[in-house]
């Protein structure tokens, strides 16, 4: 914090300050702060989650959700993953049953990579929905480059 006085003609001869005169110089924090709104502006895209995955394009329009889907993706390999934990088709079913004991209105949205065969990506939907899941939908990529979903029940 800088602080500096307001100094007179007469008080150079005396050799006293006067007054104190408290001035925040605000330019490094300024710097500081534009810098912060960089580096954040870069990260953001960074934080996607989920399983990274080439997504087929579509038309459809974007849908609004109410609260945080649940996303059950399909990596190329064809194996799903909810968030970034991956499962068999044994092991999915019993996450799922538990996830929806814990949300029954939960809306599930399924991606899967473009190079996965529809039928995996059909035998998840199926194991969703056997799950007790009944607001399904799909993710594709929109013309524009951004995610776009489809309802599929």
């Amino acid at each position: 914090m800088a602080m500096g006085t307001a100094r007179s003609a007469s008080d150079d001869e005396d050799g006293l300050d006067a007054t104190p005169m408290s001035e925040i110089n605000v330019t490094p924090m300024v710097d500081v702060m534009l810098v912060l709104l960089i580096i954040f502006m870069v990260a953001a895209p960074l934080m996607t989650t989920g399983v990274p995955v080439q997504l087929p394009k579509t038309t459809a329009a974007k849908v609004a959700q109410s609260q945080k889907p649940l996303e059950v993706s399909i990596d190329k390999d064809g194996i799903p993953y909810i968030a970034k934990d991956g499962f068999t088709p044994e092991t999915l079913m019993p996450r799922l049953k538990q996830l929806k004991a814990e949300n029954p209105d939960q809306v599930v949205l399924v991606r899967g990579d473009r190079d996965v065969p529809y039928g995996k990506i059909m035998e998840v939907m199926g194991l969703v929905g056997q799950a007790g899941f009944t607001k399904v939908s799909l993710i594709a990529q929109s013309g524009g480059g951004a995610p776009a979903a489809g309802t599929a029940r």
